[in-house]
């Protein structure tokens, strides 16, 4: 796989896609796209492909050749007919993870259902314009209060059935092997090879 663009600045997921996907991964910034892009599909599939087409066109106006891969993923709780959804990132405040943690809590108090999935929708956006998507989800439930050593998002609340454990007491190695990022990167990879 040649080197590819990440629609994303967001730390914690360039380093989950370059163990994940062991290519070389560019963020965003570093080929000087600064711009804060206007997520307002409806769908994670949508928001991942404006993201995408977003880095491209700014690729594109500077005569570069790049693959962009963007990526919307997020909470989606049962008993909240699937809330947070795609506005995971928002849910409490802006990008407040801790903020989003409490309104899931509290909006969770009443229900004896606590079952929920992460889901991740990936679009790799080549520079003649083919799409290709992958798709991944992860099964488990929202504990009632924090649980590992990490703060990130909801990783401290969601304790995976694959694993046995939350997201935040598992390794990098055991997240990613489970991971909803994790299985729509292989989606990803299996719908790539069918195209080639």
């Amino acid at each position: 796989m040649n080197t590819i663009v990440l629609a994303s600045n967001n730390k914690h997921k360039i380093e989950e896609f370059k163990q994940i996907l062991k290519t070389n991964i560019i963020p965003m910034e570093e080929i000087g796209f600064c711009d804060d892009i206007l997520e307002d599909g409806k769908t994670f599939y949508e928001n991942s492909l404006i993201k995408a087409q977003a880095v491209s066109k700014f690729l594109k106006a500077r005569g570069l050749k790049y693959d962009v891969l963007a990526d919307d993923s997020g909470l989606c709780v049962n008993a909240l007919d699937g809330e947070p959804g795609i506005y995971s990132a928002r849910y409490g405040g802006n990008h407040d993870d801790e903020a989003n943690r409490q309104k899931l809590l509290k909006n969770l108090l009443d229900k004896p259902d606590r079952t929920a999935y992460f889901m991740c929708n990936l679009v790799l956006l080549k520079p003649d314009g083919t799409i290709v998507q992958g798709i991944g989800k992860t099964f488990g439930h929202i504990l009632t209060e924090k649980d590992g050593n990490s703060n990130f998002a909801y990783d401290c609340l969601f304790y995976s059935d694959e694993l046995g454990k939350s997201f935040s007491s598992a390794t990098p190695e055991e997240k990613n092997s489970v991971s909803h990022r994790g299985k729509a990167i292989k989606d990803l990879l299996i719908n790539l090879n069918k195209k080639s």
